[in-house]
């Protein structure tokens, strides 16, 4: 495709506003694939430059957190491999089936996992629970499984869905699942871009400019989870459902 300042002007600001909110909550492909397609991309081109940008921007955010020990080493390793394993499954899936399906799935169940948010006014209210590490290792390898397929097939609100299930099932901390959650995510992102790669789909100039405004959101971001922690994690996650909502909605 042929690319022009135009292109540009749409989708960087807006991949560095997915990028901000990405790193807080997840769901940051809620506002930076719209952007691709915003400024003319086709849709299987914008799917996957949209990979470039996110995956790199994810990767700082990623690397910020986990130099300030805002991730669960104890279960990162599953949780990585875990979601590698999915989101090879998903992407091949997504060759083969109508993402239609996945969308009628997601109905009912977005408006129960915002419920749960809005009910659980601190997502850190996990003292009175006790649960053993060995079980906090397998529910977290079992969400990351299930997630990263979810990545790999459709992608949008990834990282929100991480947060809340490793907060809410595996129970930990925010601070923890924060940077635990973007090493799955980072995972399960590298494993779609490679897929992508090689099918040759990447607009690539618009994907490594794109990708410096990732970043830019990405570190912003980061640096205010580390300050802020669930007091803005808990609104941006409700946000971020409202938006997938709608655009499923709007999208059938």
């Amino acid at each position: 495709m042929e690319l022009t300042i135009q292109t540009f002007l749409i989708v960087c600001p807006l991949v560095f506003l997915a990028g901000l909110v990405d790193s807080i909550a997840g769901g940051g492909g809620l506002i930076s694939l719209p952007a691709y397609l915003l400024a003319g991309v086709p849709m299987h081109n914008a799917i996957a430059t949209n990979k470039l940008s996110s995956a790199t921007g994810t990767a700082i955010s990623t690397a910020r957190l986990c130099k300030n020990k805002f991730v669960d080493w104890g279960v990162a390793l599953p949780c990585i491999s875990m979601a590698l394993v999915g989101s090879f499954a998903g992407a091949h899936i997504a060759l083969l089936a109508s993402d239609k399906i996945l969308k009628w799935m997601l109905i009912p169940v977005l408006p129960i996992v915002a419920f749960y948010v809005m009910k659980k006014k601190n997502l850190d209210d996990n003292s009175n629970v006790e649960i053993s590490r060995k079980k906090q290792w397998i529910l977290c390898a079992v969400c990351s499984l299930a997630v990263g397929c979810y990545d790999g097939f459709y992608g949008p609100g990834t990282g929100t869905f991480l947060l809340i299930l490793y907060t809410g099932v595996a129970k930990l901390s925010v601070a923890k699942a924060s940077g635990t959650m973007k090493l799955a995510n980072l995972s399960s992102n590298i494993m779609a871009l490679v897929v992508f790669l090689f099918s040759g789909k990447i607009v690539i100039y618009l994907g490594l400019a794109a990708s410096v405004f990732s970043i830019a959101g990405h570190y912003v971001g980061s640096g205010m989870v580390m300050k802020n922690g669930n007091k803005i994690v808990r609104p941006i996650i409700l946000i971020v459902l409202v938006l997938l909502f709608i655009k499923i909605i709007t999208g059938m």
